[in-house]
């Protein structure tokens, strides 16, 4: 709708960061309970920190000088950048591969000599961790935005401070990477009746 309308501004009220392998299906259904539409292949993320998700698009355009003219004749875009950072909270199995590189079977149990004691070695060096990176969020009962990047991985990592009087953090910017010829770099689902088209 043209014009000035209080009903289509959003607000994140409320939201969750999922991951999933290489290939995980988009959910497009938004049933009674939004934690089944994922499916078995997503894994929540858990707590974030109030900062939420910065959503970032990043285009860089070269410009074609000439000759015959001081302003560039045109643009030629040379580069896309599509991040999401935000901060996990929590500490686990999924948050802490997913921060170092790794995954979830690099974590190794004591063993029953040991109970309840577990290790995770980070590699010397970095390593290719690709993932699928699904976001959504709501805006009171009757709006959902869903957010998936189908291939990409965390290409940045925040300072983890350890302090008496704030939790630890484990933040993240994860990058998208082209799904090759004719695939989308990222894809939205809205739940949302701004959308509907007039009849």
């Amino acid at each position: 709708m043209a014009g000035n309308s209080s009903s289509e501004i959003r607000v994140a009220g409320t939201g969750r960061v999922l991951v999933a392998n290489l290939g995980a299906p988009l959910p497009t259904t938004f049933s009674a309970n939004p934690a089944t539409d994922w499916g078995t292949g997503w894994t929540d993320l858990g707590y974030t920190s109030t900062d939420g998700v910065t959503f970032s698009k990043k285009d860089k355009l070269d410009p074609v000088e000439t000759w015959q003219s001081i302003s560039p004749a045109r643009f030629v875009y040379s580069d896309r950048d599509l991040t999401l950072k935000f901060s996990m909270l929590q500490f686990n199995e999924d948050t802490l591969p997913f921060f170092m590189g790794g995954s979830k079977t690099d974590i190794v149990p004591g063993g029953t000599g040991n109970p309840g004691v577990f290790t995770f070695d980070v590699a010397d060096g970095p390593t290719f961790d690709e993932r699928a990176l699904g976001l959504e969020f709501t805006d009171g009962k009757d709006v959902t935005y869903r957010f998936v990047i189908p291939r990409g991985q965390v290409t940045a990592t925040d300072d983890i401070k350890l302090a008496r009087k704030s939790a630890a953090s484990l933040g993240v910017t994860f990058t998208a990477l082209s799904g090759g010829d004719g695939e989308p770099l990222a894809t939205f689902v809205m739940k949302d009746p701004a959308y509907a088209l007039p009849a």
